[in-house]
């Protein structure tokens, strides 16, 4: 696999592995699942976007029992919704600061370069799905988030998985002055991660009401 490509599925991978807890508003700000950059994350949106996967999701898969399955599989889904949303900002701040910018045609050739490796538009989107829980219609956006990462790294000269790299996210977090509600735990500047909060009072969603 082009060494480009391998970065991107393991970021991909980073991004999406951090659990978190499902939320409602609390009373700094209520409404929000976390603000970043002053800028409030609502449970609104943040039920949208799992709407989204879930939707795909469904849409993948027909038959009610083996959908039963795949909601049993991804039970953390809103954490890592949410955990996807505030990094995708942190990691879009620490890019701009650094001046890097992705072109249409940098993202395009990019996502015809995975087509071509996995076999097909509908594959791409198929394995993002699975793989990241991200939706086709997010797929464009991931995959220029993931570009923004290569380049921020080449610019530090540097790569992904190296401290550089995410001190430069850690720097970001901190200008973003990031505030979780309580109920999602809190978030750790240093590794540009959500940390569960030690507070026995949270209940831990596992999983969400299957249809009838």
């Amino acid at each position: 696999m082009h060494r480009r490509r391998r970065t991107a599925l393991l970021l991909s991978a980073a991004i999406v592995a951090a659990p978190l807890l499902t939320a409602c508003g609390n009373d700094a700000h209520p409404g929000a699942a976390a603000v970043v950059g002053g800028q409030r994350i609502t449970v609104a949106q943040l039920e949208n976007r799992v709407g989204e996967v879930r939707a795909a999701q469904r849409a993948a898969v027909p038959d009610d029992a083996q959908y039963a399955q795949v909601i049993a599989k991804s039970g953390t889904l809103p954490r890592d919704v949410l955990h996807t949303m505030v990094l995708d900002q942190v990691l879009h701040r620490a890019a701009q600061d650094a001046g890097v910018t992705v072109t249409r045609k940098e993202l395009q050739r990019m996502r015809g370069g995975l087509e071509e490796q996995v076999g097909g538009a509908k594959a791409l989107e198929t394995a993002w799905l699975q793989q990241y829980g991200i939706p086709p219609q997010r797929l464009d956006e991931n995959l220029r988030l993931q570009l923004e990462a290569q380049k921020l790294a080449t610019s530090l000269g540097t790569d992904t998985g190296k401290p550089a790299f995410w001190n430069a996210l850690s720097e970001a977090s901190k200008k973003l002055d990031i505030d979780l509600n309580p109920r999602y735990g809190t978030w750790d500047v240093q590794k540009s991660g959500r940390a569960d909060a030690k507070t026995p009072w949270v209940r831990e969603v596992t999983a969400e009401q299957q249809p009838a």
